[in-house]
């Protein structure tokens, strides 16, 4: 449940791949840049589909070129797709030089910037491929059965580490093999299912050899082990890294199956030599993630990111590094009270560049290796989402904000310059939003971040009365900071009329450990009261804010906390809108895949009766306050969504409908935690602000036509 900060990332780089062999393909089925232009000057849900999603930057060896991605949506086709780009390292001069029906992904420079690697489709399986700089002579490279999720070349690109899937569960015609059609799953253990997926495969590492026209002697260097590198859900190729001299691997691995693999965050670094075949644990004794394996470009020291405790995944995330020879290591950050998401070497080795969320903001930090000073490097009301240092002074990043989706740019002191620019256009066509950080005290006497986003239009008519809507943070641990979604647009709810309000309550990173780790079993506690705070004061302190108008929305423990306002606002409510929420927290515990949240979020099972802070957390789950329900309410969730169960939104429409409240509810039984196809995040938007429109807005006519207080989509 927690990484929600990734279902931002995830829903605008995620791309559906459909597969074709080689690179050519029927025009029809080609996602090139919609033919859209804003005729009325309004932001809508139409101008946020027709926006280009800007992939990670890649500056070639020669420092002279920036290779980068570009996905577009294709409503008809209900799927998007990637293509390659590549510009100049000042932003002049961009191409497209991939125009294929699938996406290329996982892409990179080799020999010396002459070609270019990626992933794409061969016979419907994802394959590595090659191709020219300028995207000409493209050929595959891998034949491995049942495809690769990533890859990564060794500095002198002799060897290569790929993400390849192996069997792990077992069937039942594995047992039985005189019942080939038999579709039992066969489980004796916990895991075996996560996120939206049946676990019957894991990846593994393999090794391979690469002679610059193909990929050979692959080896599984985790062969018969039953455990994932890189972790799922979300570990990628981040999970790996090369030494300068390419005679050692370091990957990232929990070496843990069923329950214990079910309730610890234990992963270490796993060191292999390719000359000896054996491989170490480097981080053996640190007890919660350690991630994102970094080789100083000298050689001498690895870097990561280190969380401390055992089972508690939004720990503060340390930058450690160890000396290669004496083998000593370091806590960069002991002495600073935050937590970093990305990190990436100085090119002289005596520093490194880190993204971290503060103060309501995402900058970019570096620390210096001799005297862990930490010193801002980029920052601004943006967030960064990228680090690529070019020099000793520059580096090329991607910079978003509530009001922009992510555009490369590059960094050098105080002098930040915009290099690509794919959505400048179209988004200089329309009216944005507008957004103030305000200062909310809270019920302890402290403050509170909040962002406060305003209708186009806001401040010119004197008498206008706005409605208001709370946006209520996933997570339950991930900053408000001036993040871009495509579903979770802040900027289009308030271009649709609403005065939005989006705190940063207790529970989320960027205002130190304390207040990041406050809401862990205390679920319904500090941070509801955070809520009302936040929504207090802007009644009392904005004249333009209709207090009998203002909803509240989210997803995930935003959605929990959807469900538990709903019986405890005290009518500061007129409308609510839950996606993914956690109703009844008692089946929560049972029903969700990693049980390590559970434990360190709930505090323990419901069971254990003498488990004081498990039993405040379940005590306080939403459904016990049904009774005070008052309030319509609109529901969404998809039914492959592992984490938290659609039931659990089944419960809580059927509870309102029983209880005669207006409720509505859709589920999308081809969508996960997230809502990820064109169509079905179109009719999300579409039913969203219908809802709210309907009880927030009076003068809705429309949508009071066209809905009743029995309507339930499916």
């Amino acid at each position: 449940m927690h990484r929600i900060h990734l279902s931002i990332a995830m829903s605008s780089a995620l791309v559906a791949m459909s597969a074709c062999s080689g690179g050519s393909s029927s025009e029809e089925n080609i996602v090139d840049r919609p033919d859209f232009k804003s005729t009325d000057g309004r932001y809508t849900i139409e101008v946020l589909e027709a926006l280009g999603r800007v992939g990670a930057p890649v500056v070639s060896p020669d420092k002279t070129k920036v290779l980068y991605g570009v996905s577009y949506e294709s409503v008809e086709q209900n799927k998007s797709n990637n293509d390659l780009y590549v510009m100049n390292i000042d932003g002049s001069d961009a191409k497209r030089i991939t125009r294929t029906a699938s996406s290329e992904s996982n892409y990179c420079w080799i020999d010396g910037g002459k070609k270019i690697a990626f992933l794409y489709p061969d016979n419907d399986v994802m394959q590595l491929w090659v191709m020219d700089a300028d995207g000409g002579n493209r050929h595959v490279v891998s034949n491995v059965e049942k495809g690769i999720q990533g890859f990564l070349f060794s500095p002198d690109e002799k060897h290569i580490v790929m993400i390849g899937n192996v069997k792990y569960s077992r069937d039942a015609k594995d047992i039985y093999p005189d019942l080939p059609k038999a579709t039992g799953r066969v489980i004796d253990d916990l895991m075996y299912k996560h996120w939206d997926e049946w676990v019957t495969e894991i990846p593994h590492p393999l090794v391979a050899d690469f002679d610059g026209s193909s990929v050979s002697n692959i080896t599984d260097i985790m062969k018969d082990e039953p455990y994932e590198a890189p972790m799922k859900p979300f570990g990628g190729i981040e999970s790996f890294a090369w030494s300068p001299d390419s005679k050692e691997l370091i990957y990232v691995s929990r070496k843990k199956t069923g329950k214990e693999y079910a309730v610890s965050t234990n992963s270490d670094l796993y060191l292999y030599n390719l000359e000896t075949k054996s491989t170490g644990n480097i981080t053996e004794g640190m007890m919660g993630y350690d991630t994102n394996p970094a080789y100083s470009p000298d050689g001498k020291y690895v870097a990561w990111l280190s969380m401390e405790h055992d089972g508690y995944e939004s720990d503060k995330n340390r930058i450690f590094i160890m000396d290669r020879v004496s083998g000593e290591k370091t806590d960069l950050t002991a002495d600073w009270d935050y937590t970093a998401d990305a990190i990436a070497w100085a090119v002289d080795s005596k520093s490194i560049y880190f993204i971290a969320a503060k103060d309501g903001v995402t900058p970019i930090f570096n620390i210096a290796l001799a005297d862990k000073a930490v010193n801002v490097v980029a920052d601004g009301v943006c967030d960064y989402a990228s680090l690529q240092p070019v020099d000793g002074n520059t580096l090329v990043s991607m910079r978003h904000s509530m009001l922009y989706p992510n555009e490369i740019v590059s960094v050098n002191g105080n002098d930040v310059k915009q290099l690509s620019n794919v959505n400048t256009e179209l988004l200089a066509s329309v009216k944005m939003p507008k957004v103030e950080k305000v200062m909310v005290p809270t019920t302890d006497g402290k403050e509170m971040c909040t962002w406060v986003l305003y209708p186009p239009e806001y401040g010119q008519y004197k008498t206008s009365l706005y409605p208001g809507l709370l946006y209520c943070q996933g997570g339950p641990q991930q900053a408000v900071s001036q993040f871009w979604s495509y579903r979770w647009n802040l900027a289009l709810m308030a271009a649709n009329g609403y005065i939005v309000i989006a705190p940063n309550r207790r529970g989320l990173p960027g205002f130190g450990t304390e207040w990041n780790a406050q809401i862990s079993g205390d679920y319904g506690g500090q941070n509801m009261k955070d809520y009302l705070s936040a929504v207090d004061y802007m009644v009392a302190n904005c004249p333009a804010l209709d207090k009998t108008r203002i909803g509240a929305t989210g997803a995930s423990y935003g959605g929990f906390s959807v469900y538990w306002l709903a019986g405890n606002h005290e009518k500061r409510f007129a409308a609510l809108l839950a996606h993914a929420g956690i109703f009844n927290t008692e089946a929560q515990y049972l029903e969700t895949e990693e049980m390590w949240f559970a434990n360190w979020d709930l505090g323990g099972p419901f069971w254990d009766k003498a488990n004081a802070v498990a039993q405040r957390t379940f005590s306080q789950s939403p459904h016990r306050y049904v009774d005070k329900w008052d309030t319509p309410i609109m529901i969404s969730h998809g039914e492959l969504d592992y984490r938290i169960l659609s039931s659990q939104g089944e419960m809580a429409f059927n509870a309102a409908k029983l209880r005669g409240i207006p409720a509505e509810m859709v589920i999308f039984p081809d969508e996960n935690h997230w809502i990820l196809k064109p169509q079905n995040a179109i009719l999300w938007q579409r039913l969203f602000f219908r809802w709210f429109d309907r009880w927030l807005k009076p003068d809705a006519k429309e949508a009071n036509e066209t809905v009743t207080d029995s309507t339930a989509t499916k």
